[in-house]
């Protein structure tokens, strides 16, 4: 079996932190009880822990769950880290993401710090 990023409907990460020793029934149930989202569809749902070298993806492919496990042997992902959300993505936000790069950079207010 090929994983297919391709074959998605839609891409979705999990904000903030997720406790990575949850598995397949928990992150479905995540994923269907707290942001009302069908797991059985063909989406692929990301979270990431505290440590930002990991992440799980879970997806379902017609026959039965995948749950990825990724861990960077050196550097590390960008991870939006504001409260736990669910946020859709595209691909090319996802294979930035996966790249380390920032997906949604913020913007911090400069008032105040400079005088004309």
């Amino acid at each position: 079996m090929i994983i297919n990023l391709d074959a998605a409907k839609r891409y979705y990460i999990m904000t903030g932190r997720t406790d990575l020793l949850k598995g397949v029934d928990s992150l479905a149930a995540l994923v269907q009880n707290d942001y009302q989202l069908n797991p059985f569809e063909k989406n692929r749902f990301l979270f990431c822990g505290s440590r930002l070298d990991r992440f799980k993806a879970l997806y379902w492919d017609g026959q039965g769950f995948w749950l990825l496990y990724k861990r960077y042997e050196s550097g590390r992902i960008h991870w939006p880290r504001q409260k736990e959300s669910l946020k859709e993505i595209d691909r090319h936000q996802l294979i930035q993401l996966m790249d380390g790069f920032l997906i949604a950079p913020s913007v911090q207010s400069l008032e105040g710090s400079y005088t004309m």
